[in-house]
């Protein structure tokens, strides 16, 4: 099998989906390997290190595309991308289709094999986005600290306060890899770390895990809006597996925040938790509203692509490697993980909570690939 590697095109994203140990290690299962020219550059991988790898690079992107059975990339084909796509090819690559129909629609179109590192499920673990949920997760908390500050739009506070003045407080919803991270990392820096899920094994396990000065609080909307009135810094980390994520903070919430707070919505990528967040980059990363600074970059963890690339390519590797022996049909039909990774497969949409978040008609990913 072919195997393409293009350069991420997102604003400021650096991230590679494939480092030149992989590239070994494809070629070495008898693949060809095509790099883009430069699209390791961002994370320090030189086109000179894929070609000692074994692998050719490839100054032409619409030649990679078109030479490529199977293209690996880090985020979703941009609109520019969608022409490049054909029937038949598979493109494994995060995607996030229930906050995108237009690029739902375009992947049901080109009759690609979308398999999706976001809804691969192994055993209830969603192991290709746990590491991006980890840094995500972290960084919320570096970036909300430094909107925090006044220069910055904030209110002013220092997380970790100082001897003699409170610390911040901070508001972290959902409790699941995102949020523990976050929870983790605020409560390092000094902060008050509240949160709140509706999970309660999952609350008895962060109460072991996690400092005394984190809480849990389970959430209802009483909880929320008391909470929202105390925070300096928000962190969205809600996941429903493949779903739009649910709006659990309305516009009308903001006026019992304080001026100058922050809300980081990781879950952007998803429609994000918040009413008024809208997708931004880390070009333009910050909007307020109602006096509350929004942070939407849907694209976090590609400010520290050498830590993301490196995390990201641990886990995605093994399942790309078994994604080109086996080829799309006999993926789906032998392994369940990449059944779930399928979100369309030669022309239908195979996951269905994206098609219940369009109402657009969906095919089980086994029944789908018996047919291609």
């Amino acid at each position: 099998m072919k195997i393409g590697v293009v350069k991420e095109i997102k604003t400021h994203e650096y991230r590679v989906a494939l480092r030149p140990s992989g590239a070994e290690e494809l070629i070495a299962d008898g693949h060809e390997v095509i790099v883009e020219a430069g699209a390791g550059v961002g994370t320090g991988l030189t086109d000179d290190a894929y070609r000692e790898a074994g692998a050719t690079v490839e100054a032409d992107v619409d030649r990679v595309w078109a030479q490529s059975d199977m293209v690996l990339k880090v985020k979703e084909p941009l609109e520019v991308e969608w022409r490049r796509m054909r029937k038949g090819q598979i493109l494994f690559t995060y995607f996030h289709l229930a906050a995108d129909k237009a690029l739902t629609e375009a992947c049901v179109a080109s009759g690609t094999h979308c398999f999706a590192y976001e809804t691969l499920d192994e055993k209830g673990r969603l192991p290709l986005l746990e590491p991006m949920s980890e840094v995500a997760g972290r960084l919320a908390i570096q970036a909300g600290a430094k909107f925090l500050e006044r220069p910055a739009g904030g209110v002013g506070t220092l997380l970790g306060g100082v001897p003699g003045v409170a610390p911040g407080e901070v508001l972290v919803l959902g409790g699941g890899v995102v949020g523990t991270h976050a929870a983790r990392m605020a409560a390092g820096l000094g902060a008050n770390v509240t949160i709140m899920d509706i999970n309660v094994t999952r609350m008895r396990y962060l109460d072991e895990i996690l400092p005394p000065n984190c809480t849990t609080i389970y959430s209802n909307p009483m909880a929320l809006r008391e909470s929202l009135q105390r925070a300096d810094l928000v962190v969205g980390a809600v996941l429903i597996h493949g779903a739009v994520a649910p709006k659990l903070i309305r516009r009308e919430h903001l006026a019992l925040m304080k001026d100058g707070s922050v809300i980081v919505d990781v879950a952007v990528d998803q429609g994000g938790c918040c009413e008024t967040t809208r997708p931004t980059t880390h070009e333009n990363p910050t909007y307020v509203v109602d006096g509350v600074v929004h942070y939407c970059v849907a694209n976090m963890p590609g400010a520290v692509p050498r830590t993301s690339t490196f995390a990201l390519t641990n886990v995605t590797l093994p399942w790309a490697k078994r994604l080109a022996r086996l080829g799309a049909k006999r993926a789906v039909l032998e392994s369940e993980p990449l059944a779930m990774a399928a979100n369309a497969l030669g022309g239908k949409l195979t996951c269905e909570p994206v098609a219940a978040t369009f109402a657009m008609p969906w095919t089980d990913a086994k029944t789908a690939a018996a047919s291609i």
